[in-house]
């Protein structure tokens, strides 16, 4: 049980640094929003969240 929760932890880390790395502070910001809209069950932080990672990802092209 305590290595799948370590495996657990290493890849959320893993992909925090691997998005902050891509796409910066907002695009943390963004995932942070959707994860935590997700786990409290609020559809207006998780869709802020979506809405931020995906005005990042598109980029120049708005």
């Amino acid at each position: 049980m305590d290595v799948l929760a370590l495996l657990a932890a290493l890849s959320t880390v893993g992909f925090e640094q691997f998005v902050q790395w891509r796409y910066g502070p907002t695009g943390v910001v963004g995932l942070l929003l959707l994860t935590v809209g997700i786990k409290t069950k609020s559809p207006t932080c998780s869709s802020i969240g979506a809405v931020v990672l995906a005005l990042v990802m598109t980029g120049p092209a708005i």
